[in-house]
């Protein structure tokens, strides 16, 4: 096991784990797969609460500001990311 990695132990309904292993099963996944079907559910769903809760900030704020905002945001970060000219 890499160092970098954490050992956890979950419980899940029998329900889920049918799920998970028949959605696998025909993937040819093994056991360690499994790991990574979970670190990559966990990092969809940390997505997916973080969208939830930068929406809800912005859900008082008219569209045509939130675009501006928006528009401004990935203008500087283009500018910061686009190569030096010497």
């Amino acid at each position: 096991m890499p160092d970098d990695t954490t050992r956890w132990t979950v419980s899940v309904s029998k329900e889920t784990e049918t799920v998970v292993r028949s959605c696998l099963a025909p993937r040819r996944m093994k056991n360690g797969d499994l790991s990574k079907c979970i670190e990559e559910a966990v990092k969809w769903r940390v997505l997916d609460q973080t969208m939830t809760e930068a929406r809800s900030k912005f859900a008082d704020m008219p569209s045509a500001e939130l675009e501006s905002l928006i528009d401004e945001a990935v203008a500087a970060v283009r500018k910061d990311k686009s190569p030096k000219v010497r």
